[in-house]
């Protein structure tokens, strides 16, 4: 009997688990109900089975792969069809919220009788003939989840309790999804005063492994951007009572929210980053450079 694992939602990264999942011989399945266009043709594409609510839940494993922000109504979604299965799956959060958070979306699913793991995904989406992403879980239940390392994938398991791969994630993202942020902010801040070029050559000669780690990570930001608020919004939240963290991240959050409307509209600030990046090539250094 195959092992089935049931992905919510499909999109970039949800699919690609899915293709994964079904090239290493798992079912896997999905619900397109209220799906974009965009997000039916990746699930078909990645040879997800669109199932009702009912089949869902009598799959081996929930893999909740949602924005932040949609994590808590998925629990509460999937919650009553829980309650009635006979039999319950292993429902794993894997969206970027804080340990708070997952821990609303965990007693709404244990509420149920249902086993729950709080995971986090480190690395971009599944993709051919690379190894990752990494996938962390914590919790009670846990171990259960290493069946999904027969299947392609990096599985850790945290000896830790619910809250622990949240905050994991929560960290890891601060520090590599805010440092492009700031690189970003910096940027446009340098352009807007005449430094650019400035910080340009400083970066070159000083900072040559973060500038050439910018070419890539700013520019993968722009269509990214739009997810990135609520993101940092969780990131916020995670800070606690620390009031200056609050406040790097929620203006983080701020900026992405920026930059994302500008990505979609005139790109005024798009264009002046990608003016500033415009003379270098691939490895970091300006064209025409030994």
């Amino acid at each position: 009997m195959s092992y089935i694992v049931a992905v919510i939602a499909p999109g970039a990264m949800g699919s690609a688990i899915g293709r994964r999942l079904r090239e290493n011989g798992a079912q896997v399945r999905t619900s397109l109900t209220g799906r974009s266009a965009a997000a039916i043709a990746r699930a078909q594409a990645a040879g997800m089975d669109d199932v009702e609510d009912a089949l869902i839940v009598s799959s081996d494993i929930i893999l909740s792969v949602v924005p932040p922000a949609e994590a808590l109504a998925v629990a509460r979604r999937f919650a009553p069809q829980l309650e009635r299965a006979g039999r319950k799956p292993i429902f794993v959060d894997c969206n970027a919220v804080n340990p708070h958070s997952v821990a609303a979306v965990g007693a709404v699913i244990t509420a149920t009788g249902t086993p729950f793991v709080d995971a986090c995904i480190i690395g971009p989406p599944p993709q051919a003939g690379v190894q990752g992403p990494a996938l962390y879980m914590s919790g009670p239940h846990a171990q259960a989840t290493l069946a999904l390392a027969q299947f392609g994938f990096d599985v850790r398991i945290l000896q830790a309790p619910i809250g622990a791969a949240s905050a994991l994630k929560m960290s890891y993202a601060g520090i590599t999804k805010g440092l492009t942020g700031l690189a970003a902010a910096m940027i446009l801040s340098a352009s807007r005063a005449g430094a650019g070029a400035a910080l340009l050559d400083e970066l070159e000669k000083s900072q040559p492994m973060l500038l050439k780690r910018f070419t890539k990570s700013v520019p993968d930001m722009y269509p990214k951007a739009y997810r990135w608020v609520a993101e940092m919004q969780e990131i916020a939240q995670f800070a606690g009572n620390d009031s200056a963290t609050q406040a790097i991240y929620n203006g983080l959050a701020s900026l992405f929210e920026r930059l994302a409307q500008d990505y979609g509209n005139d790109r005024t600030e798009i264009d002046a980053i990608e003016a500033f990046l415009g003379g270098l090539n691939v490895e970091g250094r300006r064209n025409g450079a030994s």
